[in-house]
Order: structure tokens, then C-alpha cells, then sequence
């Protein structure tokens, strides 16, 4: 979908990039500060470049060098795993404060009417609840499929399979299209 958005918008290939590069998040010097280990405190601040966290999510979108959106992939999300998604995405958000963030699921079991694919989701309570506490993320979530996740009706197997049309994938790359233009 993410090719098919920058076809539509007619750009040159070689101007879009995507990988899943881990990106530097450094230490936050105020957390030194606060140490109440002088040693410690010391020891980091002289070696501060090396305090670093790695963060990644499932696909990076560089255009011209920059990054300018990330997209995290599931089967299906949950709000357990909507908060390591949040966290991911805020950290991201540090290093590129305009980043664009993305969740496309197969199926969703974030309650609400994620699972009922209106062009603009009102979303769920509790997803919103987690949502407000990293207010520096503006997450986009995208179903694929309708339908609440079902487990004992896993989509990938003969019979249990969940039809996806075109309508919702074209919707799929104009929101894309839309936040790369």
C-alpha cells in the first residue's frame, strides 16, 4: 500500500526509502541530573554518547533522508500491545518530533468500531485512555479486515477466511498518500 500511495502521488522510486534501520534515542540528560549517585552521574555524563536506546518499529518511511513516517504491522492489536506500540512510537517521536505514526491490523480486538471499518474510526475507550498518556503521539489505527477478532476463528485458516476488498485497500493508500504528500 505504502508503494502504491507514493505511485499515486507520482514521485520518483529512489526519493522513498523503507526499512526497519533502528534509530539512536539518546539518554535524557535531565535523568542524569537527577542521580543521586555522584559517581554515576559522573561516569554518564562523560560517556553520554554511548547511553543510547535503538528504537524500531515494523517499517521506517524515509523520503529524501528524512524520516517521516513509521508503521507498525500486526495480525491484530490489542490494548496490551497498543501500550508497547505507544511507547515505541513516542520514542521515535523524540528524535523526530513530526513523525507520522501508523498501526495497519488484519483484525482488531481494540474493541470500539476499529473492527467495523468506517472511514473515520471513533475508536475505543481504553484504547484512548492509553492513548492520552503519550499525547506527543498522534496514532493513526487502520483495519484491514471486519470483524472482531475471533480466536477460535483464526483468519488464516481454510474457512475462517475474511474477505478484503478493494475499497478498504485503496482507503489504505490514500491515507498514506495523504500523509506523504
Amino acid at each position: 500500500m505504502l508503494r502504491l500511495a507514493w505511485k499515486q502521488l507520482k514521485r520518483e522510486d529512489r526519493r522513498l526509502v523503507t526499512n526497519k534501520e533502528k534509530v539512536p534515542v539518546p539518554i535524557k540528560e535531565e535523568y542524569i541530573q537527577a542521580m543521586t549517585s555522584q559517581k554515576l552521574r559522573s561516569h554518564m555524563l562523560a560517556h553520554m554518547d554511548d547511553y543510547q536506546y535503538r528504537a524500531s518499529v515494523d517499517k521506517h518511511v524515509w523520503v529524501d533522508g528524512q524520516l517521516v513516517a513509521a508503521i507498525e504491522r500486526k495480525a491484530y492489536a490489542e490494548n496490551a500491545m497498543m501500550k508497547r506500540i505507544l511507547v515505541d512510537f513516542y520514542l521515535l517521536r523524540t528524535v523526530y518530533p513530526d513523525l507520522k505514526c501508523f498501526l495497519f491490523q488484519m483484525e482488531s480486538q481494540l474493541g470500539g468500531d476499529y473492527s467495523e471499518l468506517p472511514l473515520h474510526p471513533m475508536g475505543s475507550r481504553p484504547t484512548h485512555t492509553l492513548m492520552s498518556y503519550f499525547g506527543d503521539v498522534d496514532l493513526t489505527v487502520f483495519t484491514l479486515l471486519r470483524g472482531e477478532r475471533n480466536i477460535e476463528r483464526p483468519i488464516h485458516k481454510t474457512g475462517f477466511f475474511k474477505p478484503l476488498t478493494r475499497e478498504i485497500v485503496q482507503r489504505g493508500v490514500d491515507l498514506l498518500a495523504g500523509a506523504l504528500s
